[in-house]
């Protein structure tokens, strides 16, 4: 061989060497872009019935710097918090009270409304959806119930009239709406709400690419003997005897219940949108079952099913956008101690537990403690303190933005450290 062939050799050792060098390279940053890029996504109920928060403004702040919640729910349209949020890239779900409903059928009322609500704050202030009352079909008049879906629609013509159709519309449920929910095959909306309004809102949901919001609330449905399918402990579950799918979590059985109850009228495509959820951590002695580990197992659980695919037996595969309540403990709240106590935070800032929510570490998929896999008025709550488990208990779609996985300024972040791993990789 001579000298020629032997430099061509080193020549080409040496590029075999930089090609497999740059492969590993790419690996790692293949990796470390799923890791960056996975901005986790959750969102809150804001609720404000309390005497010592901090003002909106500082609250806005701390959401966007120091946790992951890219998404609030507020209980009215309060013009405080939508300016305090203008510009912070959190989306804002606001409520229309229950008592405006009627007026709001009127096409004239419909739009000065838009004019007045809305039109000074968006698009500084990201309103993702507007809520049109609060579990009406549970706690409203007939007048209210009647018109819910007619305002509905008002609204959205307003909306789209004044430039503002990505604006969504839409209305809370709590599970009373369900006739049967056990097992979740037989989920079937009651008699009489079925087809005179919850398929006409589900018609509306559909054409307006919007989302079905329920509250389903597993603690309401607690009992001694059912503990760990309520927080997603280890349990032996049980078999859907028509389906076939085994479930091991109360969540998963309501969320497929309603499922099925919106595929019998003919609308399994139209989104689910958990709008409440959540666990207290404090209550009253004899609730044995109202803690900071039962909270902490619960919620975290909910973060994981907001930033997984992970879905239900009937709906694998899918995400779904999830506000858990609520933000912080509220200590005017009437009803139970439990009632005061569903915050993630303390009025400080500081964290009732963690589950990641304020460091950005949110759990994985098993990992955590957990081995296994309400509203009306300026400040809401959870459900009204009668409210039994009786009366509240019976994903991301392609042609809708749902799931974003964070807010842009987070994305922003990560690109950023995108380019600065680039360059060190490549030294450019």
């Amino acid at each position: 061989m001579n000298l020629k062939n032997v430099v061509e050799a080193v020549e080409a050792m040496e590029l075999i060497s930089l090609r497999l060098s740059t492969c590993r390279h790419l690996l790692l940053l293949s990796t470390f872009l799923q890791i960056v890029l996975h901005v986790c996504s959750i969102g809150v109920n804001y609720g404000t019935t309390a005497d010592n928060l901090p003002s909106p403004k500082e609250v806005a702040q701390f959401l966007k710097e120091s946790t992951i919640i890219d998404r609030i729910k507020i209980f009215d349209m309060n013009s405080e918090i939508m300016k305090a949020f203008a510009k912070t890239d959190i989306y804002v779900t606001i409520t229309v009270p229950n008592g405006d409903i009627p007026s709001l059928t009127d096409s004239d009322k419909a739009g000065k409304w838009v004019q007045d609500k809305i039109k000074p704050y968006y698009p500084d202030t990201k309103i993702r959806y507007i809520a049109v009352g609060n579990e009406i079909l549970h706690w409203g008049t007939k007048e209210q119930i009647d018109n819910v879906v007619p305002a509905m629609k008002t609204l959205h013509e307003a909306l789209e009239k004044a430039g503002m159709g990505e604006i969504k519309v839409t209305t809370p449920h709590s599970l009373g709406i369900l006739a049967s929910s056990d097992p979740p095959s037989s989920g079937a909306f009651r008699t009489g709400w079925d087809t005179g309004i919850i398929k006409p809102m589900l018609e509306f949901l559909n054409q307006t690419q919007s989302g079905f919001m329920v509250n389903p609330y597993p603690y309401f449905g607690y009992s001694p003997g059912n503990d760990s399918y309520c927080l997603f402990h280890p349990n032996p579950g049980f078999l859907d005897p028509k389906t076939g799918n085994k479930y091991d979590n109360m969540f998963d059985g309501l969320m497929d219940a309603v499922y099925s109850a919106m595929k019998k009228l003919g609308y399994a495509d139209v989104p689910i949108i958990v709008g409440e959820t959540g666990w207290p951590s404090l209550g009253e002695p004899w609730l044995k079952w109202v803690n900071v580990e039962n909270a902490k197992s619960y919620n975290g659980e909910m973060i994981k099913k907001s930033t997984s695919k992970d879905g239900t037996p009937l709906m694998p595969g899918k995400s779904f956008e999830i506000y858990i309540f609520a933000l912080f403990n509220e200590n005017q709240k009437p009803g139970s101690l439990a009632e005061r106590n569903f915050g993630l935070f303390k009025p400080d800032f500081t964290e009732v537990y963690d589950i990641g929510v304020k460091n950005g570490t949110a759990p994985k998929k098993g990992s955590g403690d957990s081995p296994s896999s309400k509203g009306g008025g300026s400040g809401s709550s959870s459900g009204d303190s009668d409210k039994s488990s009786g009366e509240s208990q019976s994903s991301s779609s392609p042609k809708t933005p749902y799931g974003h996985s964070g807010s842009l300024g987070k994305v922003l972040d990560a690109l950023a450290a995108v380019v600065f791993v680039l360059a060190t990789l490549f030294g450019l």
